[in-house]
């Protein structure tokens, strides 16, 4: 009789704690049976992909643009990469620097892949997203976190993420604005800790997918603030800025001897993205102003409403994201956690949000709000938390 065995990567992923999707999971189980949920839980756009996009993606399928493309990705796609990054950095950029997944998770797991040996130690301040955990429980690395300032708006406290990296630290992982909090990190702490890293031989890799949806202050990238290149590692994506959740585009702006290595990865595990896709990429990064701009203002507006629905609530604290499409709240105030606060909310008033453990311990007493939602909706969620916080 067969005995079938598996990789030992299957009982790593399959012990991943299954409560972090738990609420959202139930909530669209709810929406299936009819009940009225409103998922706030989400960090898909919500807004259409650009009409331009999408007939440039259309008219490069008629002419045949549906065959294999290169390992490291379309030439043109890498080159409106290289030439936004030239734009934006003091350091000039080629082609030979960028390499296109299928995705920025795509991107992130091959560069992790690429740096990275099983039991290698890698440190990453929390919360932190939570697509990060699978990558690094699927490459069994070992994972040294440093806790935000939740106090101070999730700030970054260089000295001491500076010592949370060692002798056997092999990468340090960021991300800029953050995910789930909004936060960003000044030039001058990146430029820091980017120096502290190449001193000591370690990789400096920093997730930047919400760059283009700041608020107050400006982005600057890892590339953009470092003095040196040689360490720096950058992945980008389509997804959030230009509403391509679906079409998986993401990028990696590295040093040429990564990028090789990138490219014999994906050849081996993925072999391109779609010719046709990577067409409207290049064309969406070259003409994206005006509906990038539209987005970002957008966004900024459902903050603010958001912000100012919630601020006589006395009992959850809201955070004010400066980027990014998510508000992190302070539910200590109502005597629960955020696991607790987001299971009684989803059944009491059937308005998802994610408990703020799944990024991390610091964010035990919050709750992550999406606002992936027209005004219309925000409101009626906001008018069910201030219901759902009175009756307490």
């Amino acid at each position: 009789m067969f005995s079938p065995t598996y990789a030992r990567i299957t009982e790593r992923l399959s012990a991943e704690d299954s409560d972090v999707w738990a609420v959202h999971e139930r909530a669209l189980e709810m929406q299936r049976n009819g009940d009225d949920v409103i998922l706030l839980s989400v960090g898909d756009p919500d807004f259409r992909t650009p009409e331009p996009i999408i007939d440039n993606a259309v008219s490069h399928l008629r002419v045949g643009r549906t065959h294999y493309s290169p390992a490291l990705g379309e030439i043109k796609l890498r080159r409106a990469v290289a030439d936004l990054e030239t734009q934006t950095s003091p350091h000039p950029c080629s082609a030979e620097e960028v390499a296109v997944f299928p995705g920025a998770t795509s991107a992130i797991y091959a560069v992790l892949s690429c740096l990275l040996d099983p039991g290698d130690e890698i440190v990453v301040p929390e919360p932190m997203y939570v697509g990060y955990t699978p990558i690094f429980t699927a490459l069994d690395l070992k994972v040294r976190t440093m806790a935000l300032d939740v106090d101070q708006n999730f700030a970054l406290n260089v000295e001491a993420l500076k010592a949370r990296i060692t002798a056997d630290t092999r990468v340090l992982f960021l991300n800029t604005p953050g995910n789930p909090t909004g936060a960003i990190i000044p030039a001058a702490d990146i430029r820091e800790l980017a120096a502290y890293c190449l001193e000591r031989n370690v990789w400096f890799v920093c997730d930047e997918v919400y760059s283009m949806f700041c608020y107050e202050g400006k982005h600057m990238s890892a590339r953009a603030s470092a003095e040196c290149l040689d360490n720096i590692v950058m992945v980008d994506g389509l997804s959030k800025s230009h509403a391509m959740s679906g079409w998986r585009i993401g990028w990696v702006v590295a040093p040429p001897t990564l990028i090789e290595r990138l490219g014999e990865f994906a050849g081996a595990s993925l072999f391109g993205s779609p010719q046709f896709i990577q067409d409207a990429s290049a064309f969406a990064l070259e003409n994206d102003q005006q509906y990038v701009q539209e987005m970002r203002d957008e966004y900024l507006q459902r903050r603010d409403f958001v912000l100012g629905k919630l601020s006589s609530v006395e009992t959850i604290k809201c955070s004010r994201p400066h980027a990014g499409m998510f508000i992190m709240c302070d539910v200590a105030g109502t005597g629960m956690d955020g696991q607790q606060f987001a299971e009684r909310l989803l059944s009491d008033q059937a308005v998802s949000v994610i408990p703020g453990n799944a990024f991390g311990p610091s964010a035990t007493n919050f709750v992550r709000m999406g606002l992936a939602q027209n005004q219309a909706v925000l409101d009626r969620a906001c008018h069910r938390i201030r219901e759902f916080c009175a009756a307490l």
